[in-house]
């Protein structure tokens, strides 16, 4: 099996260092660059099956930084996780929308990181086969079918509210904004609107019962698939 690359764009050297440490412990290649100047000969030369990218650096910030990788078709495809100290909501929102699929603030847990490592990275399998079944817990989704089932009951779910629950678990961990949600799940019945976005939420996690909880707001930002931690 071919051993996953992972990209480390990080200043601090001992934060570097620490996540190349456990990166590596999970059996993962693992390259690191300190100046965000540098991220672009690093990518074409590394080839990375994804990217942890923090935001304040020398050179180029990591904002620009993302938006160079997703405003190109060769890199576009690169999942980008930011690892940042700063709490802003406006920079992890923007963040977000430029394209990176999660985001982990300073100071951080290592095994979070493998984590969300571990998921951003299954993100790009599952989304080549749109279809497929999804498992989450002892939920199954059946896209084809249009079915959800928890533990072994069927589950009634509005049309909004069977793709959202199909969008975030495919994706644990990662999370959206409400205009990325629009975005991904809008449909002839789906009224474009943050507010729409909320009520279809609260609907969701009332008729999921007990696994409406994994289900999570993320204050300022938007929701998210709670992680499954391995």
């Amino acid at each position: 099996m071919k051993q996953q690359r992972i990209l480390v764009v990080e200043d601090d050297r001992d934060i570097q260092e620490l996540l190349r440490y456990h990166l590596e412990k999970y059996g993962y290649q693992v390259e690191g660059v300190e100046n965000g100047g540098h991220v672009a000969a690093a990518v074409k030369k590394f080839s990375p099956d994804l990217i942890l990218l923090d935001l304040m650096l020398p050179g180029m910030d990591g904002l620009e930084i993302c938006r160079m990788l997703k405003g190109d078709a060769g890199t576009a495809s690169i999942p980008v996780i930011m690892v940042t100290a700063r709490g802003e909501e406006a920079d992890i929102v923007t963040g977000l929308e430029l394209g990176a699929i999660d985001y982990i603030c300073k100071p951080f847990r290592p095994r979070e990181v493998m984590a969300r490592v571990k998921a951003g990275l299954r993100r790009v399998i599952e989304e080549r086969n749109s279809d497929a079944v999804v498992t989450y817990l002892g939920m199954r989704i059946d896209p084809a079918r249009h079915a959800v089932i928890i533990d072994a009951q069927p589950v009634d779910l509005s049309a909004g509210e069977f793709r959202l629950l199909h969008y975030f678990a495919k994706r644990p961990g990662r999370v959206f904004t409400r205009d990325q949600i629009i975005d991904a799940v809008r449909g002839d019945d789906y009224s474009v609107t943050d507010r729409a976005v909320d009520v279809q939420i609260v609907g969701l996690r009332r008729k999921l019962g007990d696994y409406g909880q994994y289900v999570e707001t993320v204050r300022g930002v938007g929701y998210r698939m709670k992680a499954i931690e391995a």
